[in-house]
């Protein structure tokens, strides 16, 4: 199996991982899950609030499963080019992380919404390693030929 088939398996198993905690307990710390913000456990005292926030994390999670399934379709079918491509695509849309979700979730660590203190950072730095190994993943991919 060639390098970026088995980064995009990794990368889809987190995913589904995360997916799992958001419909299973999104309350966690773990994953991602919505544990690390208090404002979570606070709308637990609003349910029309806490009604919105269930529906928006359900919504986020129901969308990275059609992502997970996109992907499972292109490792399985996808052509070296629809590897590479979705690969790229990949690190473009997760860098969109730093133009709004860094910014508010910097802002909710500093005014200490988030637990534990520094999680903005831990995030930031977790989401720069993933477009990391991608585009490391697509140079060996296509310097070993495996594209092609």
């Amino acid at each position: 199996m060639d390098v970026l088939s088995v980064v995009l398996i990794a990368f889809g198993t987190l995913e589904l991982l995360n997916v799992l905690t958001l419909y299973l307990a999104p309350g966690s710390r773990r994953a991602n899950a919505l544990g690390v913000f208090r404002a979570f456990e606070q709308s637990k005292a609003d349910p029309e609030v806490h009604a919105l926030v269930r529906y928006l994390v359900d919504w986020v999670a129901g969308t990275k499963l059609i992502f997970i399934v996109l992907l499972i379709g292109i490792i399985i079918t996808g052509s070296p080019a629809t590897k590479v491509f979705s690969a790229i695509a990949l690190m473009f849309s997760i860098l969109t992380f730093y133009s709004r979700l860094y910014p508010a979730i910097t802002e909710m660590d500093r005014a200490g919404q988030i637990v534990p203190r520094g999680y903005s950072r831990t995030l930031a730095l977790t989401i720069a390693g993933f477009v990391i190994v991608f585009a490391v993943a697509v140079v060996v991919y296509l310097v070993t030929g495996a594209a092609g």
